[in-house]
């Protein structure tokens, strides 16, 4: 029971990584808040948390959102000890065949959102409290047609050396989990099943775990993260790739 008696706040949390970062956190004894903009998808989240996991309908991209959803926090839980900036946005940016709109939404959604979000939560954290930010294994890599994917998290990975420091002095920690290639219904997109399965087939032949990642594998992570048990990390980069970006 890592978490016994921390609250948590997850965004994007109806599904993938928030969710099962949800689970993994509730089965070591927080009480978790989940946000998402979808509520049939919020309602479905809430049933697999056992009923018990607070849903907040927001989108990180509309600092009216940030701001009621962590008025609903502070009512649900108090304060929080625990806020996992997962929320997030991917889409293919081709240099010259990318229009402004698939720009903006990479950009609000990873870099707008992650900084709003933190500011907005911040204020119910106490000492001893955990941020981590979701950035991604291609923060630093140059994968053609991930250009502006890439450069929006690597501006979340600056933020959480910056964010670390801003916050060192109120003994809060920010810290990242950087997921490689996952399988997710964001990752999967609109991809027919078997479309996915083939795709997933390919990947996992270049990486060198043998397979593509789990949601199950980012919220082992960040239950490392947002427990006492990384209380010396600061401003640092867990990378959840199964080799693909070091080997």
């Amino acid at each position: 029971m890592m978490l016994e008696g921390k609250t948590a706040l997850i965004t994007g949390g109806s599904s993938g990584i928030g969710l099962a970062t949800a689970k993994l956190f509730q089965e070591h004894g927080a009480k978790v808040a989940v946000t998402g903009t979808n509520a049939a998808k919020l309602d479905k989240a809430k049933a697999a948390l056992a009923g018990k996991a607070v849903t907040i309908k927001a989108d990180v991209r509309v600092l009216a959102d940030l701001t009621r959803m962590a008025e609903e926090a502070k009512a649900a839980f108090g304060k929080l000890n625990i806020f996992f900036a997962n929320a997030g946005a991917a889409l293919g940016t081709p240099l010259g065949a990318t229009d402004e709109a698939a720009y903006t939404k990479l950009m609000d959604v990873n870099v707008k959102g992650v900084f709003f979000s933190v500011q907005a939560v911040v204020p119910l954290m106490p000492e001893g409290s955990s941020i981590i930010l979701n950035t991604s294994w291609l923060d630093q890599r140059g994968v053609p047609g991930r250009g502006i994917l890439s450069a929006s998290k690597a501006a979340v990975r600056s933020f959480t050396r910056t964010f670390a420091a801003e916050l060192a002095d109120r003994k809060i920690r920010v810290n990242a989990v950087s997921p490689g290639s996952i399988i997710t219904p964001l990752h999967k997109g609109a991809r027919s099943d078997a479309e996915f399965a083939a795709y997933v087939e390919a990947t996992s032949k270049i990486i060198p775990a043998g397979r593509m990642g789990t949601a199950e594998d980012i919220a082992n992570a960040a239950l490392f993260l947002a427990s006492d048990a990384s209380s010396y990390m600061l401003g640092a980069e867990i990378i959840v790739d199964g080799g693909r970006a070091e080997l």
